[in-house]
């Protein structure tokens, strides 16, 4: 990693959390007006320039401002980003609905899955040890600007189908009990695109591994997604002790 300096750490974490937020590259002009940075459009302007020259920032069109590379993003998210943190209330809400569920290991892992889907607004998933592949949230996909592109949704639904696909990216995950971020060219050969994915992989008494995660644009709200997923995770080893 490079060392940037204050205003350039600033601009941009400015520039990702407008990029999440509109899914549109961002420019200058936007971030001076709308993120109160004590710099001048053209000075933001050189930053950006310098930002994309070190790796950061990508300029996906001849006129268009500029959204972050992967390798921005993953600064962003380790070192620049706040995590969302669940209030006590939500978390008793989500153990809610699926606690009349936590003696049937199936029914619980599907509900799971769909209150992961529902909290996220992303398409989630769970996998156990002996091959069980739990997806909700499809609908939740088309309400993003990325996937009004019908290849770029194709693609995805496409290597969903194929389990054994994202079970093969599990794999290469170090198991240590935190939360893994990949992100567009680390997804490999067939979500080669703007996708991100957030996994981490729970443990039960038996020792068996899963994972549970979300999958959607690589501009995903990490602060928000990053948490919850994390939660999720452990709600599952918690109760996988009466099973």
């Amino acid at each position: 990693m490079h060392d940037l300096t204050q205003r350039q750490v600033e601009i941009l974490k400015s520039l990702i959390e407008e990029y999440i937020e509109t899914a549109e590259p961002v420019g200058s002009e936007t971030l001076e007006k709308k993120h109160n940075l004590s710099a001048s459009p053209a000075t933001i302007r050189n930053e950006m320039v310098r930002l994309t020259e070190l790796g950061y920032l990508k300029k996906p069109h001849i006129s268009a401002g500029r959204i972050p590379t992967p390798a921005g993003m993953k600064f962003y998210v380790k070192q620049l980003m706040k995590e969302k943190e669940l209030s006590v209330t939500e978390e008793v809400a989500l153990k809610e609905k699926v606690w009349d569920l936590r003696d049937r290991e199936n029914d619980f892992l599907k509900q799971v899955t769909k209150s992961l889907a529902d909290k996220t607004k992303a398409l989630a998933f769970t996998t156990t040890a002996d091959g069980n592949f739990f997806c909700s949230g499809y609908a939740n996909i088309l309400d993003m600007p990325e996937f009004f592109d019908i290849d770029l949704t194709k693609t995805l639904l496409s290597a969903i189908d194929e389990s054994d696909y994202l079970v093969n990216l599990f794999s290469g995950q170090i198991d240590d009990g935190e939360i893994h971020i990949l992100l567009e060219d680390e997804l490999g050969p067939k979500l080669s695109g703007p996708y991100g994915f957030v996994f981490t992989k729970y443990q039960t008494p038996q020792h068996l591994v899963g994972e549970i995660g979300v999958l959607g644009p690589s501009r995903l709200n990490y602060n928000y997604i990053v948490p919850a997923v994390r939660y999720f995770g452990d709600l599952i080893a918690e109760i996988a002790k009466g099973w």
